[in-house]
């Protein structure tokens, strides 16, 4: 299987889905659209993998536009697709759905409680990390997948094949590093967690995290 990766910020990588790709021995590509403006295409792609950005899908760029082109194909042929933050954005609004401001603005780590049991084996509650002000609108043809307690829309499910996430399961210990650092003044400003930097990199990743995003994408894929 080919993996296709649109990563969109240097410090926010495929993580965990990288080790998914290996262990399931997967080849996975990752494309930098808004710096060299190249994507795959809907042939050659077997899953498309949309990561968080600093953009907007409501942001009036080329490659913005050009990756809900590609959602669009990839949909029209049932491809599996999972967004991830701006990722997920990007699937609702390529369905015609609206990306406003969130209710709150979370940047640290906060418990995610699951709302639908399409997906067996996934917990109740887990702690994901959140990096964003936006959210999509959920897909009335999807079924809410997660919530927290200041933002609803946390994720969704579209048929047996699309996932979108507005927070993140993917990073690992030397991501969650890399993400902060980088961006660590993005949780000073009118966050509603209320966490540090330092906080959050000391709260450190759950392992379960991990496993969960094998299981959503393994689900998605048809890999179990």
């Amino acid at each position: 299987m080919r993996v296709n990766v649109l990563q969109h910020a240097p410090n926010e990588g495929p993580g965990s889905i990288q080790d998914w790709c290996h262990v399931r021995k997967n080849e996975m590509f990752v494309y930098h659209p808004g710096d060299f403006e190249i994507l795959p295409t809907v042939d050659e792609t077997d899953l498309l993998v949309i990561l968080g950005s600093p953009n907007s899908p409501n942001d009036q760029l080329d490659w913005v536009k050009n990756e809900r082109a590609l959602i669009k194909q990839m949909l029209a042929v049932h491809k599996p697709i999972i967004g991830i933050c701006f990722g997920s954005q990007q699937i609702a609004k390529t369905l015609g759905y609206q990306v406003p401001d969130a209710p709150a603005k979370e940047v640290g780590w906060a418990p995610v409680y699951l709302q639908d049991h399409t997906i067996s084996g996934i917990p109740d509650k887990l702690t994901a990390l959140h990096w964003h002000e936006q959210m999509s609108e959920i897909p009335k043809e999807a079924k809410l997948l997660f919530s927290s307690d200041l933002v609803k829309n946390q994720g969704y499910l579209l048929g047996n094949n699309v996932i979108g996430l507005q927070f993140h399961f993917e990073p690992n210990e030397d991501n969650l590093r890399e993400i902060v650092i980088n961006d660590g003044a993005y949780a000073l400003e009118n966050n509603d967690l209320h966490q540090t930097p330092a906080e959050i990199i000391k709260h450190g990743v759950p392992k379960e995290n991990k496993e969960v995003m094998f299981s959503l994408l393994d689900y998605i894929t048809k890999s179990n």
